[in-house]
């Protein structure tokens, strides 16, 4: 379970940041948006099981039709 957190944590993290850069600016982005991100990222982590159910379920759909 460990595991699944740390490798559903980072791209999140990552992806979480980079948008609040994209969005609020350098200044913002970077100073603040560490803690949303982390916030994100750790809500994801720990829902990982979730979401690949979600990503198998859709992949499963995409290929069936």
């Amino acid at each position: 379970y460990s595991t699944g957190i740390s490798i559903v944590f980072v791209p999140v993290f990552l992806g979480t940041w980079i948008y609040c850069i994209a969005e609020y600016g350098f200044l913002f982005g970077v100073g603040l948006g560490w803690l949303p991100a982390a916030i994100c990222g750790t809500i994801a982590g720990l829902l990982w099981p979730l979401i690949l159910i979600a990503a198998l379920g859709l992949g499963f759909f995409l290929l069936k039709s």
